[in-house]
């Protein structure tokens, strides 16, 4: 069971929410591609109901009650059995140029060195951990959303310590700017924590690590590396394929959540035609300066 909430939200900010009990169902990258996911479990009496995570379109889940979907995203992931020239040469021509530029970029800012530290084993998870943990504590995915690296170190260790995981941080001079920790799950090797600090934002430290570290898994013993929920343009720009799935509100048919899945039903409908509206040459510039307010 997961505590959770239906969200009246803009952006990072939340105007209201519906606290829940939901039974989280998440589907793997190996499940979603095989359109075979795990089995809906039983729910305790004082649960509300399942989020079920990558559900991809077109599959049917044969479970009653309140359907709602939270989003629609394409679940984008890396096929490293084909090896790095094949992925390369999957790249459009601006990310492959792009990638070059910005590492060329960065290095230049740092005495004509890439500084990547790679990081595999128990000791050597326990020398990455406080390192990015400085990282973190700056990014917007900690202080916006509450997704930061982990202040104890103890399951990235132990995860180190059964080989089932990977990490990476990019320094520039003696300080780290962004770093990336990925979990194993089997032959996928997942896109868990990642950030860098925004001081270097110009400098793309993010998009450089994600290369550097994506060119060192051709040759690891990984069959895919998935870059899990959501969407991003520089998960486009570097995945090999990509699966359309979307995230499940399936709910007990009580009034309260009749209620709460009819606000935020209309709520992210309006939002949908103020967004639509927010990009029209006349109000563009309005809704700019209300995003900065």
């Amino acid at each position: 069971m997961s505590a959770s909430a239906l969200k009246l939200q803009v952006g990072a900010r939340t105007l209201a929410s519906f606290p829940r009990r939901l039974v989280r169902v998440a589907w793997s990258l190996e499940q979603v591609l095989a359109a075979s996911g795990p089995v809906l479990p039983a729910l305790a009496d004082a649960d509300d109901g399942y989020l079920v995570t990558s559900l991809p379109e077109g599959v049917a889940l044969d479970a009653g009650g309140l359907r709602f979907v939270r989003q629609r995203y394409v679940r984008y992931y890396v096929d490293l059995a084909g090896g790095r020239a094949a992925w390369a040469a999957g790249l459009s021509g601006q990310a492959r140029s792009g990638l070059k530029r910005k590492a060329k970029k960065l290095a230049a800012a740092n005495g004509g060195v890439l500084d990547v530290r790679r990081y595999r084993s128990a000791e050597e998870m326990a020398v990455f951990h406080p390192l990015a943990r400085r990282v973190s504590a700056t990014t917007y995915q900690e202080r916006l959303l509450g997704s930061g690296l982990p202040e104890d170190a103890a399951g990235l260790v132990a995860a180190a310590a059964q080989d089932w995981a990977r990490a990476w941080l990019l320094f520039l001079g003696d300080a780290p700017i962004a770093y990336l920790w990925c979990g194993a799950d089997g032959d996928t090797l997942r896109y868990d924590y990642v950030g860098h600090d925004p001081a270097y934002h110009a400098l793309s430290p993010g998009s450089v690590l994600m290369g550097e570290a994506l060119g060192d898994l051709f040759a690891d013993c990984f069959r895919w590396f998935d870059f899990t929920e959501g969407e991003g343009q520089h998960k486009r720009g570097l995945a090999s394929g990509g699966v359309v799935c979307h995230d499940l509100l399936l709910l007990r048919p009580t009034i309260a959540n009749r209620a709460a899945v009819a606000a935020v039903g209309g709520f992210d409908a309006a939002m949908a035609v103020a967004k639509r509206w927010g990009e029209t040459p006349a109000l563009k510039g309005i809704a700019q300066r209300v995003r900065r307010a």
